[in-house]
């Protein structure tokens, strides 16, 4: 026989009522989009212990699964700028040339002397100014035509130099040549100038000289043979020509019914 239940056994607890977080469909929603919500929602819940760790082992392989993956490339107008960024914020690795071999080292020549400004200097100065460039001389020429240079030049002023100022020098060939005048005299316009000009001498031949000898000349005869100019013949028009005398005419000096033709008065006319 069966013992018989105890007829004053305690009846069991009633269960409190369910939250509305405590919902199956709830805690699943949130396993499922926000799993650490919903681990919190299923611990809190009237879930079986075995089923709260399979659901917390799930929820959780499924939150880990985006953070362990990598994320995907941007292509497009989203990568642009970062790619751009990236590209210039990191710099390119530098590539060191290979040396080259090479042969004998040629020397190579060192740049030419230039010429100085010398203009408005003492000589003196000058020349050691050039002198320290080239193997010459300076050379010193009067810059008047007229004014010879004294034995001791060396504080006459330079007015002209014959190689302008940054020109190259050759220093075996080159000789260069100041133009000087003594010291308060002041620079020509140009070498070679007189400092003194002659003046010049007036003629004394009157203009009105051949006027007055056509004028007196005396007629000629009309033979052909006679001259109005005494002493003064020509040959033919060619002679007349080239004594620059044509066209020549009656009275004139020279002048013959030989070279007038058609006897106008007037010879070599053409």
């Amino acid at each position: 026989m069966y013992p018989q239940p105890h007829p004053y056994a305690p009846a069991p607890a009633p269960e409190p009522p369910r939250r509305w977080w405590q919902h199956p469909a709830l805690v699943i929603t949130a396993l499922v989009v926000l799993p650490p919500a919903g681990i919190a929602l299923a611990w809190t819940g009237r879930w079986q212990r075995p089923r709260k760790i399979v659901a917390t082992v799930l929820s959780g392989v499924w939150f880990l699964i985006p953070l362990m993956s990598d994320p995907p490339e941007k292509t497009g107008a989203e990568a642009g700028p970062q790619a751009a960024a990236a590209a210039s914020a990191s710099p390119a690795p530098s590539t060191s040339p290979m040396p080259t071999p090479t042969s004998t080292p040629t020397p190579t020549p060192s740049a030419a002397p230039q010429m100085p400004e010398i203009v408005g200097r003492p000589f003196g100065e000058a020349e050691r100014m050039v002198e320290a460039l080239i193997d010459g001389e300076l050379t010193a020429r009067s810059a008047y035509a007229d004014v010879v240079l004294p034995a001791g030049y060396g504080q006459w002023t330079v007015c002209f130099q014959d190689i302008g100022a940054g020109a190259g020098l050759a220093p075996q060939q080159t000789a260069p040549v100041a133009h000087l005048v003594a010291p308060g005299t002041g620079c020509p316009a140009a070498p070679g100038t007189q400092l003194h000009p002659r003046p010049a001498v007036p003629t004394s031949a009157p203009t009105t000289a051949p006027a007055t000898a056509r004028t007196t000349a005396p007629a000629s005869d009309g033979d052909g043979t006679g001259g109005g100019g005494g002493s003064v013949s020509y040959r033919n028009c060619d002679a007349v020509r080239a004594a620059g005398a044509a066209p020549i005419r009656r009275g004139d000096p020279g002048y013959g019914r030989h070279l007038d033709r058609d006897g106008d008065g007037i010879g070599c006319e053409r």
